[in-house]
C-alpha cells in the first residue's frame, strides 16, 4: 500500500465521507424512530455508551451497577478503548455489549432505550440529539454544548419527542446540595444576591504547537465529526482537546460548569443573564492551546450578579475552597467546597450549619425514564443548557476582547468596588506566580448585552455568529424546525 501523507488522509476522509453520505439515505438524513414502549417496572434498560475512555468509564460503572439497566453497547471511534473496554465489561458481567465506531450505525438498533454521552464537548449535542430522533433516552455529559445555540436544540428536540434527557451536573442529585439549596431558597443567610465561583485547579502546559500523527486506532473522521477537519496541533491526542476551542471550552466550560451551575441554582436565577464580561489570557507559558488558563467572567441578572473565576496556574485557597463556589447573603453567607458538602457562616464568620451526604445521579436519571417525566430529574436538559451557555457567553466576551495590560483593564473597568476587588486578587494572583502583574497583557472583552439567548447592542453583530459555529456537512446540529 502506498503511505499517505498526513494531509492526503484528511482530504481523502473529507471525500470518503460526502461520498458515504451520498450513497446512503439512512446516514444522511437524522435518525427517526417512534416512540417505543417503555419498560415494565422489572425490566432492565438497554443501554449505549458513547464515548469510552475518560468519564464514560463512569457512565459505564453508573449503568452496569444499577439493577434497572445494562450496558449492551459501546460507541467510540478509537478502536483500542472501545475494544478494552468491551473486554472489561464481558469479564465483570458474562456479556460483551457490541460495538461501534459509528454511533449512528448504534442508534439504529431499536433495542436500545438510553444513549449515554460522554464525547468530547463538540460532540455533545449532535450526538445527543440524533439519539432523541432515534427514539432513545439521553444522559448528557456536562457541558451539553460547544455553543449556546446547540443547547437551545437539545431542548426542542427533547420536548419535541417526549424523551428523558439529563444533564451530566451530579451535584444536582447529592443530599447536601439539595438540602444546602434548600437553606439558601428558604432565607437561611438571607436575600442572595452574588454568587462567586472558583475553579482554582493547575492545569500545566500541554505542549508545543506543531503537526502530530493522530493514533492509529481512531477515526479522525468520525472523531472530528461536527467540528472543521484540521491537522491535529497537541501532542496528546486525548483529554487536550479542552484546552482548544475547536473542540473544548477550556476549564470554564470542563470544570467550572458544575460550579457555574451551582452558583446559577444558588442565586435562584433562569435563563442566561442580562449581560456578560470577561477578561483574562493564556499566561505562563505557550504551548498548543488557546483557552484562557487565566480568567474572569462577570454575568448580570437584574439586581442579581454572577462571578467566576478560573486559575490555571499556582494559587492558594480563597474563603477555604479552590474549587467550589461562595453565596453571600444579606445575614451570612455559604461556602461550598465540594459537589457534596457546604458550611453557612453568618456576617460574623460564626459556624451556623452544615451539609454534606451524597447521591446516585444515574438513578435519578433512570427514575424519570421509568416514569417518562422529565419533571422528576434533578438535571434536566433545560438547566444543563442554562448553564453550560453561561460557560459560553464568558468566552465569548474573553474571545472578543482587546489586549492591553492588567493597569489598563483596572482603568476600563472604573470604580465598581466589586470588579476592582476581584481584578485586585487577580493582580497577586499573577505576581504570585513571577509575572509582572499590573503590566501583564491580557484580553478585556466588551460588557454583551443579552435580551433572551440573542446578544443585543452595539457589539451584537460581531458576537451573535459565536452564539453558533460552521458544522462540517454531514455532521450539522439541526436548526430548531428540523430537531
Amino acid at each position: 500500500m502506498t503511505k499517505q501523507s498526513r494531509r492526503e488522509f484528511l482530504e481523502n476522509s473529507m471525500f470518503a465521507t460526502a461520498a458515504a453520505y451520498a450513497a446512503s439515505s439512512a446516514l444522511s438524513q437524522p435518525l427517526m424512530a417512534a416512540n417505543k414502549q417503555e419498560k415494565g417496572p422489572n425490566e432492565k434498560y438497554a443501554v449505549a455508551v458513547v464515548g469510552v475512555k475518560g468519564r464514560g468509564q463512569s457512565h459505564i460503572s453508573g449503568f452496569t451497577g444499577s439493577p434497572d439497566s445494562e450496558v449492551v453497547a459501546l460507541v467510540d471511534p478509537d478502536e483500542k478503548y472501545l475494544n478494552q473496554r468491551a473486554d472489561e465489561i464481558a469479564k465483570k458481567t458474562g456479556k460483551r455489549p457490541a460495538v461501534y465506531t459509528d454511533l449512528r450505525k448504534c442508534y439504529e438498533d431499536q433495542a436500545i432505550d438510553i444513549v449515554s454521552i460522554a464525547t468530547p464537548n463538540h460532540w455533545h449535542a449532535l450526538a445527543a440529539i440524533w439519539a432523541v430522533q432515534a427514539g432513545k433516552h439521553v444522559y448528557v455529559e456536562k457541558p451539553v454544548s460547544h455553543n449556546v445555540s446547540e443547547g437551545r436544540r437539545i431542548v426542542d428536540a427533547a420536548r419535541k419527542h417526549g424523551k428523558i434527557v439529563q444533564t451530566g451536573t451530579q451535584s444536582r442529585s447529592m443530599k447536601g446540595t439539595l438540602d444546602v439549596m434548600d437553606f439558601m431558597h428558604q432565607g437561611g443567610v438571607g436575600t442572595i444576591s452574588k454568587a462567586r465561583g472558583l475553579c482554582y485547579k493547575r492545569r500545566k502546559s500541554i505542549g508545543p504547537k506543531g503537526n502530530y500523527d493522530v493514533p492509529e486506532t481512531v477515526d479522525y473522521d468520525l472523531w472530528t465529526g461536527p467540528a472543521p477537519m484540521e491537522e491535529l496541533t497537541r501532542p496528546q491526542f486525548h483529554y487536550d482537546w479542552h484546552w482548544q476551542f475547536l473542540y473544548g471550552n477550556g476549564d470554564l466550560g470542563n470544570q467550572g460548569i458544575h460550579q457555574m451551575d451551582l452558583a446559577r441554582w444558588g442565586l435562584g436565577v433562569s435563563g442566561i443573564g442580562d449581560s456578560v464580561l470577561s477578561y483574562g489570557g493564556r499566561l505562563g507559558y505557550e504551548d498548543a492551546g488557546d483557552v484562557a488558563n487565566t480568567q474572569v467572567s462577570v454575568h448580570n441578572y437584574g439586581d442579581k450578579q454572577l462571578i467566576f473565576e478560573v486559575r490555571g496556574l499556582e494559587t492558594e485557597l480563597y474563603m477555604d475552597t479552590r474549587v467550589g463556589v461562595i453565596y453571600y447573603g444579606s445575614e451570612g453567607y455559604v461556602v461550598q467546597p465540594s459537589y457534596s458538602s457546604a458550611v453557612a457562616y453568618d456576617l460574623d464568620g460564626q459556624v451556623t450549619e452544615k451539609f454534606t451526604g451524597g447521591g446516585n445521579h444515574f438513578q435519578n436519571f433512570i427514575d424519570a425514564v421509568r416514569a417518562n417525566d422529565h419533571t422528576i430529574l434533578n438535571a434536566d436538559i433545560e438547566e444543563g443548557h442554562y448553564s453550560s451557555a453561561l460557560c459560553h457567553l464568558g468566552n465569548i466576551s474573553y474571545r472578543l476582547g482587546e489586549k492591553m495590560t492588567v493597569a489598563e483593564v483596572g482603568e476600563k473597568l472604573g470604580d465598581n468596588d466589586e470588579y476592582q476587588e476581584t481584578l485586585g486578587r487577580f493582580t497577586q494572583h499573577l505576581k504570585n506566580n513571577g509575572l509582572e502583574g499590573e503590566s501583564t497583557e491580557i484580553s478585556l472583552g466588551p460588557t454583551l448585552k443579552l435580551e433572551g439567548e440573542e446578544f443585543t447592542g452595539e457589539m451584537a453583530e460581531q458576537a451573535s455568529p459565536m452564539l453558533t459555529r460552521e458544522y462540517r456537512k454531514g455532521f450539522e446540529v439541526p436548526s430548531a424546525e428540523n430537531v
